[in-house]
């Protein structure tokens, strides 16, 4: 795959908001709003796009990558930098997780030297695995009204770059 980076605008922002995942995956939707297509499109979310300029998926970094209420369990020290990714449905289940990571975590890597760490719901065994492969390990568990949640960090130097 050849994935480009590029921003989030406003047009990508609402075609997100309107990806529909299978359940259980329909945990990740999100409904449309002005708020939410503000958080999408104001500048701490990147876009990752196809060879053909469509929409593959996105991630984040920083407190916008964090489940709030993780701060209440202390699983998000200053130590590490947060990140999140969203698939396009379309596309999921289809054996290219380990390289749509892998590629984001390139990209997160030239920016610093701090290992990365993500926070995923426990049910989501394809994304676990997925990062398993990649050389995360899971640290600490929480839980919303809504989920369960595991942080899980990478080992560096313990990564397989080989993915997908």
């Amino acid at each position: 795959m050849n994935w480009t980076i590029t921003e989030l605008n406003r047009k990508a922002a609402e075609e997100i908001l309107a990806w529909k995942y299978e359940p259980p995956y329909d945990f990740y939707e999100n409904e449309r709003s002005e708020e939410a297509v503000a958080e999408l499109s104001g500048g701490e979310y990147r876009l990752v796009l196809d060879e053909s300029g469509q929409i593959y998926g996105f991630f984040c970094t920083g407190s916008s990558a964090q489940v709030p209420i993780g701060h209440e369990f202390s699983v998000y020290p200053d130590d590490h930098v947060d990140f999140g990714l969203g698939m396009n449905p379309a596309f999921t289940g289809r054996g290219t997780g380990a390289a749509f990571t892998a590629f984001i975590l390139n990209e997160i890597r030239r920016g610093t030297s701090l290992p990365t760490r993500l926070s995923v719901a426990t049910f989501n065994k394809r994304a676990i695995a997925v990062y398993e492969k990649l050389g995360f390990r899971k640290v600490d568990d929480f839980r919303t009204r809504s989920a369960e949640f595991v942080t899980m960090v990478e080992n560096r130097g313990e990564h397989d770059d080989s993915a997908g």
